[in-house]
Parts: C-alpha cells; structure tokens; sequence
C-alpha cells in the first residue's frame, strides 16, 4: 500500500470543533500511515472549495465534519447551502465516499436543525433524520452496540435527533442517551456515512471504525476490494474495554 495516499476533507475545522473532535482526523491520518498510506488534510472552511476542478486527484477520499455551537452552526448551515458545498457533499456520498459527521456536523446533514430560537436551519438532507433543540442536556459517556461491536464515546447535546422510517441508526444505546433519549438510537449510517452524538474523540477508541473508513475510501478511490494491513491495536483496545468496564 506504500504508493497510496488519501485526501481527508476536514470540514469547517476552525468552527466545528468541540470534545476533542480533531482528535479523529489524527486517528485517521496515523492509522492510514502506520501502513505506508500517504495522507494529506484539507481544511475546508467558509467560503473554501472542496478541491480543485482541474486535478481530479485532489479530490477528497474521507470528509469528516466536527461539532459546534449553535451560532457557529448558522454561519455553517448557511455557507453550505450559498457555496453548494452540501449539494456536493451529498452527490460525493452517493458515491460512495465515507464520511464520519459528529454532533452539530451530523445535525446539519440531516433534513434540519430547529433551534430554540429562530428559524429552522436547512439541511443537507444526506441523512435521513432531523433534528429540534430540547431543554434536556444530554451529557455524559456513552456505550452503544453496533455493526462494530460495542463503540464508546462521550455526548453533550440539547437537540434531539430523530430518524425518519427506514433510516439505520449507527447503533442502539448500552448506556447513555443517543440520538434523543426516546428510542434508544444513536447516530445513523447511510451507504458510507456515519452520523453520531458521540465525542471523545471516537475513532481512537474505535479503531474498527476508523479502519472501516479507511478501506472504504481506499475502495471507492481505487477500484475493487482492498485489505488493510493489522495493527497492533493493544492500547486502543484497553482503552475501550476500560470505557466499557467503567460506564457500562
């Protein structure tokens, strides 16, 4: 794998990044390089281009899209809508092309956001669910049970997220509160996506979750199946299972 490389998209890094949220995108790049994968990390912010239309090479194998405060996610929502990054998003996941979205990123990817006070904030629309402010914290370590084993993480949010009929949630809640304390959801998986509440940071805690995002953009990037070399994955285990023991 010593000739591949990736582009990782990080999107609105300097306004949608709370709990450690960066923490997955270095995750992301040493797990990719500890296999001889080259990385490179755009940061993509208001007013950016996703990549460049006259090398096509640059165009970005995983977007990851951090969380934020509300006033942060007005100026997000918006400049997703004005600059057609959502729409481009959207057409790149359909695609095929992974993408893990966390809190206010997973938020703003849905259909929209309700804030307490003004109007609703438009979504993307890539996942389907919605969301509405609540006056309810839900905060605290969270445990949920998924297509990759258990995944812990951390949680801290008043809106409440609701799936729409037919819509696959990332997991169902062991501990904790998920998408809106209800239903015992948390986050949702569309094709390659990955919507969640979870914080902590998530993928080095979760290193089969970080590796599914990897292969899978090395798939789409370069055409048929691809197997990651192991690693030895001792410490991220430990700190999992001790997550698990604690607040399970």
């Amino acid at each position: 794998m010593n000739k591949m490389k990736i582009t990782i998209g990080y999107l609105y890094g300097d306004l949608m990044n709370i709990y450690g949220d960066t923490g997955n995108i270095i995750a992301l790049k040493k797990r990719a390089e500890w296999r001889g994968i080259k990385v490179d990390v755009k940061n993509i912010s208001i007013d950016d281009k996703l990549y460049t239309s006259d090398v096509s090479s640059k165009k970005i194998n995983i977007y990851f899209f951090g969380g934020g405060q509300d006033q942060a996610q007005e100026l997000v929502a918006r400049d997703l809508v004005v600059s057609s990054k959502g729409k481009s998003i959207k057409s790149e996941v359909e695609r095929g092309v992974p993408l893990l979205a966390i809190c206010g990123g997973y938020q703003l990817l849905g259909d929209y956001y309700k804030p307490h006070n003004g109007p609703k904030l438009p979504g993307v629309g890539l996942f389907p669910a919605y969301t509405v402010a609540s006056h309810d914290r839900m905060i605290g370590n969270i445990i949920i049970e998924s297509m990759f084993g258990k995944l812990v993480g951390f949680e801290n949010h008043s809106g409440k997220t609701y799936l729409k009929k037919g819509a696959l949630p990332l997991g169902m809640v062991v501990k904790g509160f998920g998408n809106n304390r209800e239903d015992q959801t948390e986050g949702c998986i569309y094709k390659n996506a990955v919507g969640t509440y979870m914080h902590g940071s998530l993928l080095p805690k979760n290193p089969k979750l970080a590796d599914w995002l990897l292969k899978k953009a090395l798939e789409v990037k370069y055409g048929g199946k691809i197997e990651l070399e192991p690693l030895n994955d001792t410490l991220e285990l430990q700190a999992q299972s001790s997550a698990i023991r604690k607040f399970g």
